[in-house]
């Protein structure tokens, strides 16, 4: 016998998250097709339009996490735990970052070689996290 644990997920009023909506309109905003999403949170085309159509209306913190990083926003945004987008300043990149922005460029650096570089880091700053909480904080 199977037993399954079934939630979804509910606004902070107990409504149910338009989290679809608030992901094509995200997508949309940056000019990214489905496909371009896709391949930025390395999510499956047809799961992300699942998605956005309301079929699939609880996917894990994981997959959102991917699609909100993809798409410049955070997870509370998309659950809709906040009403608008939220606001970010934009950065500034100084000189040393162009020139290593250019450098990697001229080397043949993809966005997707970028894009698996930045998870890679995130990656190591989750180990390096763990490693500190086994330590004792260390």
């Amino acid at each position: 016998m199977y037993a399954f644990a079934l939630f979804f997920i509910t606004t902070k009023d107990g409504k149910k998250a338009m989290i679809g909506n608030r992901v094509r309109n995200q997508r949309k905003k940056k000019g990214y097709s489905i496909t371009d999403l896709a391949r930025a949170a390395k999510v499956s085309k047809s799961y992300l339009s699942y998605i956005e159509r309301d079929i699939q209306q609880n996917p894990s913190l994981q997959i959102l996490s991917k699609i909100a990083s993809a798409l410049d926003t955070s997870i509370d945004y998309l659950l809709g735990q906040q009403p608008e987008e939220p606001v970010k300043g934009t950065p500034k990149l100084d000189k040393e970052w162009e020139g290593l922005f250019q450098k990697a460029i001229d080397e043949g650096m993809s966005k997707d070689d970028f894009r698996d570089l930045l998870e890679y880091v995130k990656f190591k700053n989750w180990l390096d996290g763990k490693e500190n909480i086994h330590n004792g904080g260390k």
